[in-house]
């Protein structure tokens, strides 16, 4: 085992959004590399369901999210580091302002809050790592480095941008091991329906022709275990109180690739791919590339761009759990 992972041998780790498409990845990597996991979801069974029964039942604690949130519940959990992959908004039926500022914002100050009144720690590196969004530039055109301007023009960029900012302020203020890692466009097993990589696959196995943007919209792709891994990497890096961190492949590639790529290996015929037949989003991204120089330096490592082999790894996955 390399010496970064080796570090959660033992170590207890939070992981808040346990159920949800990123969570649930931490959540099972942490547990591979030994960490006892406190897995904390929006209920108790979604969370089980969603780290999975390969996981020793001594090894993963299942939480409801109201039920640790009480007055002092962080300090009675006693983790050395926390992930906070919780979130609200990003799916498109999730609409409630109130809950998005709750969830986003508040959530995230009251984690750094908590963090830092847990007071000195054997473990040596960051305390907290929260799960920022690309959204946060929104309009922001080039290349997008971590002290780009920020233009977040929808709820969820925007309320997510206010976390990011809380989040900031008071690391730096209390000098607290707390960052921020920004997320691009991510896939994988466990995505919500709906989403791009599984429309085309559910197409594969209903012969469903797939209405698309014209998928000329260039994004940077990432595999969800990689991400995943590069959380860990960051949260035993050098990084500094309140700093954020682009996490990314680097790498910018069109939406039509990569639906040509995810119909190539699921078998959806060319024909089926409908590409013009729905217009491009208006809060459609349009920057150039993402800088990772600063994730290579805290880790020496970058996620992969190679899309057929992520989204290969993505059937392989839905297949062994099905």
């Amino acid at each position: 085992m390399s010496s970064w992972a080796a570090a959660y041998a033992g170590r207890r780790a939070v992981v808040l959004g346990a159920s949800g498409f990123i969570g649930r990845w931490i959540a099972r990597a942490l547990a591979e590399r030994g960490a006892h996991v406190i897995a904390v979801g929006r209920d108790a069974d979604s969370v089980r369901r969603a780290v999975g029964a390969r996981n020793a039942a001594d090894q993963v604690e299942a939480y409801d999210f109201e039920q640790p949130l009480a007055s002092g519940w962080l300090s009675a959990l006693s983790p050395d580091v926390v992930f906070n992959l919780a979130g609200y908004g990003v799916d498109r039926s999730e609409r409630d302002e109130t809950l998005a500022r709750r969830l986003n914002r508040d959530l995230v100050a009251e984690l750094v809050d908590a963090i830092a009144s847990l007071g000195a720690s054997d473990w040596p590196h960051v305390r907290l790592i929260h799960a920022g969004s690309a959204l946060e530039y929104g309009t922001t055109g080039g290349v997008l480095h971590e002290g780009s301007l920020t233009a977040a023009t929808t709820m969820y960029g925007e309320t997510k941008l206010a976390g990011t900012m809380a989040l900031v302020e008071r690391a730096r203020a209390s000098r607290t091991r707390a960052i921020v890692a920004r997320l691009f466009t991510v896939y994988g097993a466990g995505e919500h329906a709906g989403r791009l990589l599984p429309t085309i696959l559910g197409a594969a196995a209903s012969g469903a022709v797939v209405p698309l943007s014209d998928g000329l919209q260039r994004r940077d792709f990432a595999y969800v275990e990689d991400v995943a891994e590069g959380l860990l990497r960051l949260a035993v890096s050098a990084a500094e109180p309140g700093e954020v961190v682009n996490l990314a492949t680097g790498v910018m590639q069109p939406v039509r690739k990569f639906v040509e790529a995810a119909a190539a290996v699921a078998g959806v015929p060319r024909e089926r791919l409908h590409f013009g037949a729905v217009p491009t989003r208006p809060e459609e991204m349009s920057h150039t590339g993402v800088s990772v120089e600063r994730l290579s330096e805290l880790t020496g490592w970058r996620p992969s761009p190679d899309l057929q082999s992520g989204i290969r790894r993505t059937l392989m996955r839905l297949s062994s759990e099905a």
